[in-house]
């Protein structure tokens, strides 16, 4: 993989052919920072540097592509001559010429050593990376029972290795990008050219290069500006920690997106329905993988509606309950000084509040404020008579529920507090409104030319198979491509 050289901005300084007056520049650029280290040499009677960053680079490759076939060499006859024989005998995989201070100072900062010679107006620079970083784990988010038990890790590199390994046909490419006018992150495309729509990999390369942000940290400074419009609490923008996952979505059509520093991917075109897909699903068996699926779309009906349909018919419908349980709850209720609506907000409150201390605390620790915040405060709450016992078994319940489906966590947890609130003061009929809203929101998504409900609306039977149930391998032998879906803007 080589970088991508995209061209020089205008007005940009380019180098000299001072050596001294280079190197210089050079230290005025990166205002004379610590790291940066400038060695100048004397080889066959031609004056030259190596520029490079501390910490960042393996000596090792360095003197093995480098500094040995210099040593053995005779005199030069000029600096164009020991260029010229530094370049075509570097035995590392990555060599570039260089022209601008920027784009030498953006590689060295990369890793990269850059090589100066007095006489010329250009650099060598060589891709000897050796910076520390973490070694490739389980997945922390995307917990699997069968499968592969790799994860991204921060170097794209690394990432992009990662994705080879598994791709061995050639028939995937990838795109270097720089983000960030600042930072000047690298970002990484990935799509397999003979499959994806080339006007999604053009609107994606335009999405990215337009980002008028000077410093992108994480893919997630990248992910609004690759979704579309209506604004939706639902992501347009996949996201995923796993190589196998990337592989397998490439494959459908899809691009994706690695950016350096960043230990997941981001997938385009990204439908709602793969929310409650996972890797497990396709290493069981399908009628097992049926029912889990099922499962996981009963969970997030609940978890965003128990709540607030808890709420309404306690509070507006009490004849739509049984008998029995309509007492119990009016016995639990009659001790407290709150009604539902406020009681639910506040022990969601409570609980919200519990999760997000126990996920920043460290992990041992968090675990005992998790659990025993939750006996001590649940049961302290139901025995001062502050919450009745019935709308604790309601949120641990919808607590539970909301697990089932990570990746929706978040829409999830606001839609509850809004359920409960329309609950409280509307009954079943704001509920059944904001339901309707909801799904209308959802169904006008429509990011990339490809439509966020696809293949549920417009519906497309083929490929049902893989959506409310899972069919056989022999069925999903042949990937379903996005852009071959109903409503597809970009179908032929």
């Amino acid at each position: 993989m080589k970088e991508n050289l995209q061209p020089a901005p205008a007005g940009t300084e380019r180098l000299r052919e001072d050596l001294s007056g280079n190197l210089i520049l050079i230290r005025e650029k990166l205002h004379n920072s610590s790291d940066l280290v400038t060695r100048p040499v004397t080889v066959g009677g031609v004056e030259m540097s190596f520029v490079l960053m501390e910490g960042m680079v393996t000596l090792s490759k360095l003197d093995q592509a480098v500094i040995r076939p210099l040593m053995t060499h005779p005199a030069f006859e000029s600096g164009q001559e020991a260029f010229e024989f530094i370049r075509e005998t570097a035995i590392v995989g990555d060599v570039q010429e260089v022209y601008e201070f920027e784009r030498l100072i953006q590689l060295v900062a990369s890793g990269f050593v850059a090589i100066l010679v007095d006489g010329v107006r250009a650099a060598i620079v060589m891709g000897v990376q050796g910076f520390p970083y973490r070694s490739i784990s389980e997945p922390q988010s995307e917990v699997n029972e069968k499968g592969p038990r790799e994860s991204f890790t921060e170097p794209v590199k690394i990432n992009v290795t990662m994705i080879r390994r598994r791709m061995k046909s050639g028939q995937v490419r990838f795109e270097m990008l720089d983000v960030g006018t600042e930072s000047k992150t690298s970002a990484c495309l990935a799509y397999c050219p003979g499959v994806v729509d080339q006007r999604l990999v053009k609107e994606v390369r335009r999405r990215l290069m337009a980002v008028p942000l000077e410093t992108v940290l994480d893919a997630g400074y990248l992910q609004p500006f690759l979704e579309g419009k209506p604004l939706s609490l639902f992501s347009e923008v996949g996201t995923t920690e796993r190589p196998d996952v990337v592989c397998a979505k490439i494959q459908e059509g899809r691009v994706a997106v690695l950016l350096d520093g960043t230990p997941y991917a981001l997938l385009v075109p990204f439908l709602f329905v793969e929310n409650f897909q996972s890797f497990d699903d396709y290493t069981n068996r399908p009628y097992f993988a049926t029912v889990i699926r099922l499962l996981k779309y009963i969970s997030f009906f609940v978890s965003i509606l128990l709540p607030g349909a808890y709420v309404a018919v306690a509070t507006f419908h009490p004849a739509a309950l049984p008998h029995a349980l309509l007492f119990n709850i009016a016995a639990a209720e009659e001790a407290t000084p709150f009604p539902l609506v406020v009681e639910a907000l506040i022990i969601h409150l409570i609980y919200e509040i519990m999760r997000e201390a126990g996920l920043r605390l460290p992990r041992p620790v968090g675990h005992a404020v998790s659990i025993v915040g939750a006996l001590v405060i649940g049961d302290a709450a139901v025995t001062a008579g502050i919450i009745g016992s019935p709308m604790v078994m309601v949120v641990a319940l919808t607590a539970i529920s909301s697990f089932v489906v990570p990746k929706l966590y978040e829409p999830v947890m606001i839609l509850r507090f809004v359920f409960i609130l329309l609950g409280g003061l509307t009954g079943l009929y704001g509920i059944s409104l904001a339901l309707a809203v909801l799904l209308v929101n959802i169904c006008q998504i429509n990011n990339l030319g490809i439509p966020f409900t696809a293949p549920v609306t417009p519906l497309t039977l083929r490929a049902m198979r893989d959506v409310l149930v899972r069919a056989g391998w022999k069925r999903l032998a042949k990937p379903e491509q996005v852009q071959n879906l109903r409503g597809s803007d970009l179908h032929h």
